[in-house]
């Protein structure tokens, strides 16, 4: 097992990466203040690993109120929000019991929510069971749930105690989950480590091939450069903006197509490369390192051309992003692969010429 830790004061936490730690309640009883515990989870991952969960925090005498709701995008609502306060309420929870959130970006967004909300704050735990949820979403305090006209538009910021990642729980993640993840661990190589980047070119296949040493890897290697940029700026405004590459266009896709038509991390892939197509346009990007980019994106299966829903649809969806300001579009652009930037130098007409070239 490795460890990191997200430096945020009073609010740190550690990040534990290995196997087989579903089975570790010492690294879960610090974090849990009371004799009963709420476990947040998915109809499909439930039936997996709810069941292994709970019987290790029951040997350790932990009551465990299991919460499962509907799996999918579509079910990230203030809806589904609304199911967990019943059950919460329901239960009696107070304010001290810890929420632990078992599942993939979805369930962790709206257990991180609702743990904010309840009573005002409660404790909560993040045990990711996909690989995008292990390097990204469950890693920062990012909380939120879905609006018809915007994703992760409504949410919180507010920090988790513990962030357990169990690599042997990628065993059970359909390749298509595998894949999306990808997208957000290629992300970090691409803003800011270009050794990683460089290394991932080599052991993409062993990623796919769910080498654990490899994904144990490049989830630490996620993480350390989520909780370095977290740690500086937790609550986004300077430089963890830069986490958002490819985003503004990738949550366009998923509103625009409808939430849950492309998984997240596709969409980012092909926003990726929308981006990566505007910086080459602007002289930031050479056309060898864009063919980079595309080419490692491609190994990993994902897309790299984004629907054709039009460029002022996308221009409109984008108009709902949080990262405007003043009315103007501020996007995550690349300057060489390793680092990028934040600017609103683009037009929209540069913008628009950039989603059609990239948009099949």
């Amino acid at each position: 097992m490795q460890t990191l830790e997200v430096a945020l004061g009073e609010r740190s936490y550690p990040i534990h990466i290995g196997c087989d730690l579903f089975s570790r309640a010492d690294l879960l009883l610090p974090y849990i203040n009371r004799r009963k515990v709420v476990v947040l989870s998915n109809t499909t991952v439930a039936p997996l690993y709810l069941g292994m969960l709970r019987s290790t925090l029951e040997k350790a005498g932990i009551a465990v109120l299991p919460i499962v709701l509907p799996d999918g995008e579509a079910y990230k609502t203030l809806a589904s929000l609304n199911k967990i306060f019943d059950a919460l309420l329901g239960a009696h929870c107070e304010r001290n019991t810890t929420l632990i959130a078992l599942g993939g970006g979805v369930i962790g967004d709206m257990g991180g929510f609702a743990a904010a909300c309840y009573q005002r704050g409660m404790p909560f735990i993040q045990v990711p069971t996909t690989l995008l949820a292990m390097v990204d979403s469950s890693v920062g305090g990012k909380t939120a749930v879905n609006h018809p006209l915007g994703k992760n538009m409504i949410g919180a910021f507010y920090q988790p105690k513990l962030v357990l990642a169990d690599i042997a729980s990628l065993d059970t993640l359909p390749d298509r989950e595998l894949r999306a993840g990808l997208a957000e661990v290629i992300k970090y190589g691409l803003i800011r480590d270009p050794e990683f980047f460089a290394w991932l070119e080599i052991n993409l296949e062993n990623l796919l091939a769910r080498d654990r040493g490899a994904l144990a890897y490049a989830v630490h290697r996620s993480c350390a450069n989520k909780a370095a940029v977290v740690a500086a700026d937790e609550r986004e405004t300077g430089e963890r903006a830069l986490l958002n590459l490819g985003h503004t266009f990738g949550h366009a896709i998923e509103t625009g197509l409808g939430y849950g038509e492309w998984l997240h991390g596709e969409a980012v892939a092909a926003g990726t490369m929308i981006a990566c197509e505007l910086s080459r346009s602007l002289g930031w990007l050479t056309q060898d390192q864009l063919l980079r980019i595309k080419a490692l994106f491609v190994r990993g299966g994902l897309p790299v051309a984004g629907p054709k829903l039009g460029a002022q649809r996308y221009l409109e969806l984008m108009r709902h992003d949080k990262k405007v300001q003043d009315g103007r579009l501020r996007l995550v652009l690349q300057k060489g692969i390793g680092s990028a930037e934040l600017s609103d130098v683009a037009s929209d007409a540069q913008i628009a010429c950039a989603i059609d070239n990239a948009c099949t």
